[in-house]
């Protein structure tokens, strides 16, 4: 049967903005790891990958946003988080009230520091831009929505509501003009809760946090592979504090909006997924101050590096637990399960078991033979007030 009305050609062009996304981020990792390998002319092509996933991604926004302002209710995401009577700001934020827009916007901010890493990154771009090229890659698989033998690969924005399961054996799914139906003339819209204006800044701010959590990571996975233990520190520090500082900012916004929108009764109700954002930003501060003492004097690169990955991993950690349907009836922030579990602890698991394996292959090479500071010293105290966060 031929539908009538619907955004065919939208959708067909939103769709090969994943794939290519998904594609140019893996080959964009495969030429920086050949760069890393053997070969510095590679470094090119993976620049060449990484621009090209940086381009899909935006043409995912730019297509998604299509669909949001022109109404088109007959695509799922569209109908479930849009409507037409909402304002301006708030068409803008639905695009990351659902699952599949929150990992986009995540996508959205790591291609733009991406972009920033290959022109200042300078003699570790390989090893940095390989590391962005892999968790691009597991970022853009969540937005497939494709089933390989049986299996769901990701959750596509750009699915037909008469393409659900449940909607399948419906009436108007045998109706060519069904779009001029009454259900299809506007949206669900945004939760009540949801339409304040800090949905507009706060996840925002939050997921750029998220993204710039991944550079200090990249670094120091770059200084592993490459056994250079002190000269990573000095460009990786300021963008360990400008995560710091943005996800900080996040986390205190999460704060202000539960004490005015959510009516949870204070600034903090000690939410599961609050505090599963929480502990990372307390890690990588600890980083933070281990590795201005590691610059300064060395003594601690095991512990530094440690609380790096540590970050990093709470950060996808508290992505599976907000996003598995783990805690949908004990948070108030927690997505329901999409049927992506297996690939969410496959995200998860790839990075432990990787940083544990090059942590272990480098683990001589960590060694300190330096002295342990005198009680009395401020270095001594600086560590101790990391170990504690």
């Amino acid at each position: 049967m031929e539908y009538l009305h619907e955004h065919t050609l939208a959708v067909e062009i939103g769709r090969f903005f994943v794939i290519l996304a998904f594609v140019a981020a893996l080959f964009s990792a495969y030429a920086y790891f050949k760069s890393e390998r053997s070969d510095k002319s590679w470094n090119k092509l993976g620049r060449w990958g990484f621009w090209i996933h940086g381009l899909s991604v935006i043409g995912i926004f730019g297509t998604l946003y299509y669909l949001i302002f022109s109404h088109a209710f007959e695509y799922q995401y569209v109908w479930q988080h849009s409507a037409k009577s909402m304002p301006l700001k708030y068409m803008i934020s639905c695009l990351w009230e659902g699952q599949e827009g929150s990992f986009l916007l995540w996508t959205f901010w790591q291609v733009l520091l991406g972009l920033i890493l290959i022109k200042r990154a300078g003699k570790y771009e390989g090893g940095v831009m390989l590391m962005f090229g892999v968790v691009q890659a597991f970022l853009t698989s969540m937005l497939l929505g494709v089933y390989v033998f049986g299996t769901k690969i990701g959750s596509s924005p750009f699915i037909l509501l008469r393409e659900l399961p449940e909607y399948a054996n419906l009436p108007f799914v045998q109706m060519a003009n069904y779009l001029e139906a009454p259900q299809f003339q506007d949206g669900r819209g945004l939760n009540p809760l949801l339409q304040n204006y800090w949905m507009v800044i706060h996840p925002p701010t939050l997921f750029l946090g998220f993204a710039a959590v991944l550079v200090p990571y990249a670094y120091a996975m770059t200084a592993l592979w490459r056994g250079d233990y002190k000269k990573w520190l000095k460009p990786a520090l300021p963008w360990t504090f400008f995560a710091i500082m943005i996800l900080g900012l996040g986390i205190l916004m999460g704060g202000a909006w539960a004490y005015e929108a959510l009516s949870f009764g204070g600034f903090w109700a000690w939410d599961p997924v609050e505090n599963a954002i929480l502990v990372p930003w307390l890690t990588l501060v600890g980083a933070g101050h281990l590795m201005v003492l590691e610059k300064n004097r060395g003594g601690n690169l095991t512990t530094t590096i440690s609380l790096i990955v540590i970050s990093f991993i709470l950060v996808l950690y508290s992505t599976f637990l907000t996003r598995s349907g783990v805690l949908g009836d004990s948070s108030v922030h927690a997505f329901v399960d999409f049927g992506l579990n297996a690939q969410l602890l496959l995200f998860l698991f790839f990075f432990i078991i990787g940083s544990l394996l090059l942590m272990l292959f480098r683990r001589k090479g960590m060694k300190s033979e330096r002295k342990e500071d005198p009680i009395w010293t401020r270095e001594f105290w600086m560590f101790i007030g990391a170990m504690v966060l």
